[in-house]
């Protein structure tokens, strides 16, 4: 089997307003909207894929839509920011961007070796934009609002707010593959493979941290990549052996999903690269249709119906 997780497969976070989500992702950030379904556990309410010009493991950004819920509670357990790449000449475009659309940025700051723009989206969710220098090594949304050469590359990282240092980077280290590369105070960061493109973990110690309460403007999970189905059984093995409660294989359409959760509580998936995105969809037209699992097919008229209608940005770019 591997002996690592390939990086980061997705991303899944918490949102109040499903077009307000749309217009930040699609519209500010320039993200392409790859798939509007349904939460399969809620199908009354939307789940939205962003990501690339096809949804490529490593830039999949995911939301579950919760209507009327409270937002949650910072603290530890819990993803607490999601960073993107971006090219080193793009941050000054980024700032600019960011605050001429009413976003509130601080930075840039200075991180390890890259400058780190800080932000967040309408339901308060952290968000990050790291200027590097590899960057440019990552795929792109050229068609979308954003122009290509200063379109953001995919993951960067994603940091983990935790209690329970040691025995999280336990994992992290004995069970996943990760290994260490850098501290900076109370920061640890993790890689695996090749420390290409969301590859990157920081781990944040906070040993008196208050526990953070999930809800709407929180990370719900992050999914660790694995290559095909047989990889993702060893997987399953290899973390119940290691002591863990891990779910049973769980066909998502796009991937097929296990599920645990690490000792400081953050919920963790490892997802299958395959069979991605385009498996129901044309990929010119990603995110163009509502589309629902074959179980789900006979309730389409009255899911519809139930539905929001969500209206996606223009992509006339330089906006």
């Amino acid at each position: 089997m591997e002996n690592h997780v390939l990086g980061i497969h997705h991303v899944t976070a918490i949102t109040d307003d499903p077009q307000r989500n749309v217009d930040f992702y699609a519209g500010i950030l320039g993200l392409r909207f790859v798939k509007k379904t349904v939460n399969f556990d809620a199908p009354d309410t939307y789940h939205f894929y962003y990501g690339d010009d096809i949804g490529r493991p490593g830039t999949i950004l995911t939301f579950f839509s919760w209507p009327g819920y409270p937002k949650g509670r910072p603290g530890t357990g819990e993803v607490s920011a999601i960073a993107f790449s971006i090219p080193e000449s793009a941050l000054t475009y980024w700032q600019d961007r960011l605050s001429r659309n009413g976003v509130t940025v601080n930075g840039p700051i200075p991180r390890f070796d890259d400058q780190v723009l800080l932000f967040s989206d309408p339901d308060g969710l952290p968000l990050e934009l790291v200027a590097h220098r590899g960057a440019d090594q990552g795929s792109v949304w050229t068609e979308g609002p954003v122009p290509a050469e200063y379109a953001t590359r995919g993951f960067h990282s994603v940091t983990l707010s935790v209690a329970y240092t040691e025995a999280t980077t336990k994992v992290l280290t004995d069970v996943l593959g990760f290994h260490p590369v850098a501290q900076l105070g109370n920061r640890f960061r993790y890689t695996v493979g090749d420390s290409g493109m969301a590859t990157l973990v920081d781990v944040l110690a906070l040993p008196n941290g208050r526990r953070g309460m999930g809800a709407v403007g929180s990370v719900h999970h992050v999914a660790w990549r694995t290559a095909t189905d047989e990889y993702q059984a060893a997987w399953r093995q290899k973390i119940g052996e290691a002591g863990l409660n891990v779910t049973p294989i769980l066909d998502r359409n796009y991937f097929h999903s296990i599920y645990f959760r690490e000792p400081s509580g953050v919920l963790f998936e490892i997802a299958t690269d395959q069979p991605g995105f385009p498996v129901d969809e044309d990929p010119s037209e990603l995110g163009t249709h509502l589309k629902l699992p074959e179980w789900l097919e006979p309730r389409r008229a009255e899911l519809e119906h139930a539905l929001p209608a969500i209206t996606l940005p223009t992509s006339e770019q330089g906006k």
